[in-house]
């Protein structure tokens, strides 16, 4: 059976809705899509790209460009492209976790999620710190952000810390959960029998057997050391300048970085355009864009849709799987 996803756009005075809509254009064999949005901001967005939008009932089949399946989740006021308005905050965090309660429920199989902008939420009243962390409280269970495209998948043991907090937050518990949801990621949804995992290090080069921390003796190997008596596939810790090297990367099936721009950046400067954003550890399948709001190209018609449709195609993947 195809699976059925939810599409949520995220923030309606970004580029959200008219990937959407550009999205629509598309003819998908590899799921049923269901967007969760405002009917008002998409045909904005569908009238300002100067194409076809039609908007149907959830159920229906789409049979032409422009068909998009919707259920309503209705803005406070209307939108204007490239101007955040948080009264629209509600509205932002509705869609997201009706399309939640869908997946959980079992109802649909998997989320497909745009960009949302967190100062307009928080601006909104709504304590927010990202989708990511707002999914795994809805669930009620433990998640790893996972960032991939073609070349290299790469998972976080720490995701929006300041950069002062990241040592502490290294313990051998939390890492040992990254390291198991991301393991066992890889087997399901991926496919992997075997996965290798390249685990780097905190410090510059890996800590230089204790002469530049000592993160990498007193947590990070020991760990590895005990996880690998479960035939766990765990390479490191890894120098981080040197772990991405080409020739290394064919050898690994995902790379495991400390902290947020320790890994990004180069997941980001090989194929951002393709990049996604795995939630991993959810019961369902969620895969977003790799990428923000673009304020300043809202509306313009400019905006490149690859993430996004990347993301539709991984999360129809995953869910078939699952099915």
């Amino acid at each position: 059976m195809t699976p059925r996803l939810a599409l949520v756009p995220g923030e309606p005075a970004g580029i959200g809705p008219e990937l959407c809509v550009r999205l629509a254009q598309q003819p998908r064999r590899d799921c049923h899509l269901i967007a969760y949005a405002d009917p008002a901001t998409l045909q904005a967005a569908a009238d300002a790209l100067r194409l076809p939008l039609q908007l149907l009932s959830e159920d229906a089949a789409p049979t032409r460009p422009g068909d998009l399946p919707l259920r309503v989740v209705r803005n406070a006021v209307p939108g204007v492209f490239g101007r955040t308005e948080p009264a629209n905050a509600s509205a932002v965090i509705e869609a997201l976790t009706r399309a939640a309660d869908a997946c959980v429920h079992g109802e649909l199989d998997g989320m497909v999620t745009g960009p949302v902008h967190k100062a307009a939420i928080n601006a909104g009243g709504i304590a927010y710190t990202g989708t990511t962390e707002l999914l795994a409280a809805h669930a009620g269970c433990d998640v790893v952000m996972m960032l991939a495209n073609d070349i290299v998948r790469v998972a976080l043991a720490t995701t929006h810390l300041p950069l002062r907090e990241v040592a502490d937050a290294i313990t051998a518990p939390a890492l040992e959960q990254v390291l198991r949801i991301t393991h066992g990621a890889l087997r399901r949804d991926f496919g992997i029998a075997d996965p290798v995992i390249a685990v780097l290090g905190l410090n510059p080069h890996a800590g230089e057997a204790g002469h530049l921390g000592r993160e990498e003796i007193e947590v990070i190997e020991p760990l590895l050391a005990m996880l690998r008596t479960e035939r766990m596939q765990l390479q490191g810790p890894l120098p981080a300048d040197t772990a991405f090297l080409p020739q290394k990367l064919t050898g690994f099936d995902a790379v495991v970085a400390m902290y947020h721009d320790q890994g990004l950046p180069v997941l980001k400067y090989s194929g951002f355009e393709q990049a996604v954003n795995l939630t991993l550890g959810l019961p369902y399948p969620r895969v977003a864009v790799d990428h923000g709001t673009a304020l300043e190209l809202a509306g313009k018609g400019i905006a490149d849709p690859s993430s996004l449709f990347a993301a539709v195609a991984t999360c129809a993947r995953i869910a078939s799987r699952r099915r």
